[in-house]
């Protein structure tokens, strides 16, 4: 496996997309059943909650628990590892939680360069 050398690049490249980080908030208040996340994260697909949870299990960032029961109940809980993640999480809500609304508003990119500033003389 080809990891880049940047601590944050390796991050992304495991959480990347918007329901990692969000499973792993969920996972921090302790162990769940598949339907007890799919419920706390509206709007996540099966498929998608499935896959991640696979992925986080493979890397070591999860567990999963079968118990032999009628019907069989799957636990999914945080290794050490993954209850390592809580310092980024919390700096990320506190983050979020002190940034303007203004960081968060859409904007239209703008239509181009400034009249005047098509190319740069030297």
């Amino acid at each position: 496996m080809d990891l880049p050398e940047c601590g944050v690049a390796k991050f992304l490249k495991l959480f990347n997309g918007p329901w990692a980080t969000l499973i792993v908030r969920e996972l921090m208040h302790g162990a769940r059943r598949f339907g007890e996340l799919r419920d706390a994260l509206p709007g996540i697909s099966a498929h998608t909650l499935t896959n991640r949870l696979r992925l986080f299990e493979a890397r070591g960032i999860v567990t999963r628990t079968s118990y032999p029961e009628i019907p069989p109940r799957v636990v999914y809980e945080l290794t050490p590892l993954g209850r390592r993640l809580r310092p980024v999480l919390d700096a990320m809500n506190e983050w979020g939680e002190a940034a303007p609304a203004s960081a968060f508003a859409a904007e239209a990119a703008p239509a181009g360069p400034p009249a005047g500033d098509v190319g740069e003389s030297v």
